[in-house]
């Protein structure tokens, strides 16, 4: 089981050690700043941490010693003449574009094992960012950024779109899958030169009846696949639990997964194709626990039945959202970690069955992730 797990938060990047006596906070980075995404790379033991510092921007800072040092890198940097859509819900308004600037890093990830100093990013307003290098730079995805659909692309939760997952086929790095709020799932076969727009079954309730299969406005809220069989991917939908054992080309909606099937987090077991959780909540106009008490829901059997996993875990007066990146597994499949919108952070070593507070006094947190 993994012995270090770090936290972006709203003040800093948190990182907690595992000892005797459970987790405890072993050093806080970058304190009072807003860390809202993370990577630890298991190729180099590097870790990254990108920082959303409103008018100042974002910037992105990479350790190579566990956090001892840091040193700024790069960002992504959107070209000149780069414009986004601003679509109009108003039929008698045309829609308009603005420029494209970065405004968040909302995902990072590596680029394979055979592409030693390679890393994706998926950023808001929707761009798609490589870099060979560890993030000394960074080249804007064209093949992706000139498809055309990608004009239909809109906010959900942020005003803009944004990539939010990037998940790399462990089999064949070529072969790269994005979730995209609103703008669906994405997929190359060729490491960005061409990208198809798959995901058939998503369904987006929110639009009128004759659009709600179109597969380039779905708000896809989070992306996951399973290590072990990555054509098994799950996807926690603005409106429901959609799940693929095709590599995302064809989804089924879960209708029935404990208290509801809206939330935005899911991971999945890294060694059984069976295996899911979620966290569930109201509904979008009621961004909270269902009956204000937070829970966990757990498929073992892709699927076909879920159980919704209480023990440790607050049961009344419970407001907690747990965003998109605010749940994470390690790599035994055992120990999983989850940080919420109110500061509470809780740990299980048994799949969910019983989760444990390690601290309920953290800033907003908004990725977890395990390290080495």
């Amino acid at each position: 089981m993994s012995e270090t797990l770090h936290l972006g938060t709203r003040k800093g990047l948190f990182t907690l050690r595992r000892g005797r006596s459970g987790w405890t906070i072993d050093r806080v980075d970058f304190l009072g700043h807003t860390v809202t995404m993370l990577l630890h790379d298991p190729r180099s033991d590097v870790l990254y941490a990108s920082l959303t510092l409103g008018h100042f921007g974002s910037k992105l800072h990479r350790s190579d010693d566990g956090g001892n040092h840091w040193e700024e890198v790069a960002v992504p940097v959107y070209p000149s003449g780069a414009v986004i859509a601003m679509p109009s819900f108003d039929p008698n308004v045309p829609p308009s574009t603005k420029p494209a600037s970065l405004s968040e890093v909302w995902a990072l990830e590596t680029a394979g094992h055979d592409r030693p100093n390679g890393l994706w990013a998926g950023t808001i307003p929707g761009g798609l960012f490589y870099s060979p290098d560890n993030g000394e730079t960074w080249e804007l995805n064209e093949s992706l950024w000139q498809r055309d659909e990608r004009m239909q692309w809109f906010g959900g939760g942020k005003d803009e779109p944004g990539i939010h997952s990037i998940c790399v086929d462990p089999r064949d790095s070529r072969h790269v899958t994005l979730g995209v709020s609103c703008g669906g799932i994405w997929e190359t076969k060729d490491a960005g030169e061409s990208w198809s727009l798959i995901g058939k079954g998503l369904r987006a309730e929110f639009m009128p009846p004759d659009e709600q299969f179109k597969q380039e406005i779905q708000d896809a809220h989070r992306l996951a696949c399973c290590r072990s069989n990555p054509d098994v991917m799950w996807v926690q939908h603005h409106n429901g639990i959609f799940l693929s054992t095709d590599g995302s080309n064809h989804y089924r909606e879960i209708e029935s997964a404990g208290p509801s099937t809206f939330g935005f987090a899911v991971c999945t077991d890294p060694n059984d194709d069976q295996t899911a959780w979620f966290v569930p909540a109201v509904k979008d106009e009621c961004r909270v626990p269902c009956d204000a008490q937070l829970v966990v829901t757990r498929t073992d059997d892709q699927g076909a039945s879920f159980q919704t996993l209480r023990s440790g875990l607050p049961q009344e007066h419970c407001y907690d959202i747990v965003f998109r990146h605010g749940l994470d597994v390690d790599a035994s499949g055992q120990s999983l970690a989850m940080g919420s919108s109110t500061g509470g952070l809780w740990t299980s070593d048994n799949r969910g069955d019983q989760w444990d507070l390690v601290n309920g006094n953290l800033p907003q947190i908004y990725v977890v992730r395990f390290g080495g």
